[in-house]
């Protein structure tokens, strides 16, 4: 391989939210990937510190170009320049979108188990969280569609929060889904924000589906969230971008980012997304191709050691999400048990919705020898809990 995903690059004492742990710890819990930045992108940084002076920044045309130029030739996606807003997070898009685009009191749906920061989202908002679980059936996700037309005719219910594809489960949503999803919201007067987040990070073979694409009720009745950050490992660089299409929409939205003061770009922000856009693509391919191993690694570690956690099929995301049903149905309890008695520090799934309580969140994303460690820590964790 051209770039070296083996290298164990220590990350304590840089202020990693990740790794601000006890010495002792492994932390394998938040979607933060322990890679360093592909070379191309800390290039770009490089030549953008050498000039020395960091003012204040605009939102310059190869930003736009950069965007336009990735959806188009990776998603399928065509999308035009005054779509694209820029913000500096796809978590403050979300917050300030509950905010402009919905009144205080009314329900946002969410298909639990999901990424747990929508929930802060609406409920740090005033607005009541409307869940529609998913369906498990021990092996995959599917939407139950009967119970989500009912919550989408509430006429409370203003916005959906789709997750597209789904963290934590690994799903890929398929056009069909999607198309129903729309057509559903549509019917019912709601509004689809579908956080795009992971859309790069589908193991090889597969895409994703730009809800957007699917037709054109889907694009008049949605706003997209999209970002280099989680693909190329660049969240504490703050950038982001959120596509509206439609012009009414976007109008409101842009007003709200702007009355919320994230829509403006740091001395960084522009530079390295056109730089993980236009430059960072062999590296992405080769990363793809290291997690998809990560992720067979655990699956066979679980079958051969640790046989009673059932590791969910997944498609997309670095994350996996593990079905520890059968050695308790509480994860939260056993989660705290192994960080106490190894320093293994996973994610309870519960935070992902009540649906997740005999779930954990696992993040391989790192290198090999460490996800190794971190899995025999996990097996010896386990055997104790087993003879307690």
């Amino acid at each position: 391989m051209r770039y070296d995903f083996d290298k164990m690059t220590d990350r304590r004492g840089t202020g990693s939210l990740k790794w601000d742990v006890p010495e002792r710890e492994l932390p394998m819990w938040v979607a933060d990937m322990d890679f360093e930045a592909a070379p191309e992108i800390r290039e770009a940084l490089h030549r953008r510190v050498e000039h020395g002076v960091f003012g204040y920044n605009v939102v310059t045309r190869d930003w736009y170009e950069a965007y336009q130029g990735w959806w188009g030739r990776r998603h399928h996606l065509e999308m035009e320049q005054d779509w694209l807003v820029f913000c500096t997070g796809v978590v403050p898009a979300i917050s300030s979108a509950v905010r402009k685009l919905t009144t205080v009191g009314e329900n946002v749906l969410v298909q639990t188990p999901v990424y747990n920061i929508f929930f802060n989202s609406i409920r740090n908002n005033g607005r009541n969280i409307l869940e529609s679980p998913l369906v498990y059936d021990g092996g995959e996700y599917s939407i139950d569609f009967g119970d989500l037309e009912e919550k989408l005719a509430d006429p409370q219910t203003t916005l959906m929060l789709l997750c597209n594809p789904h963290n934590p489960v690994g799903k890929i949503w398929d056009r069909e889904t999607l198309a129903r999803i729309g057509e559903l919201c549509a019917r019912h007067h709601v509004l689809v924000l579908s956080d795009e987040i992971h859309c790069d990070l589908t193991d090889p073979g597969y895409e994703y589906v730009p809800f957007a694409a699917v037709s054109d009720v889907c694009r008049d009745n949605s706003v997209t969230c999209l970002a280099p950050t989680k693909a190329f490992n660049l969240a504490g660089l703050q950038t982001a971008a959120v596509m509206v299409p439609n012009p009414v929409i976007r109008h409101k939205l842009e007003r709200g980012l702007n009355t919320d003061e994230v829509a403006e770009p740091n001395s960084f922000a522009v530079g390295a997304a056109v730089a993980a856009f236009r430059e960072g693509e062999p590296w992405l391919e080769e990363l793809r191709e290291y997690l998809a191993e990560n992720k067979c690694c655990v699956r066979r570690f679980m079958e051969e050691h640790l046989p009673e956690i059932r590791v969910v099929p997944s498609q997309a995301t670095y994350l996996l999400w593990l079905d520890c049903g059968s050695l308790t149905e509480d994860a939260g309890e056993l989660t705290g048990f192994i960080r106490q008695d190894s320093g293994l520090y996973l994610t309870e799934g519960e935070e992902y919705g009540a649906c997740g309580k005999r779930f954990i969140r696992l993040n391989p994303a790192c290198p090999r020898g460490r996800l190794q460690e971190g899995l025999e820590r996990l097996k010896t964790s386990l055997e104790r809990w087993r003879r307690l």
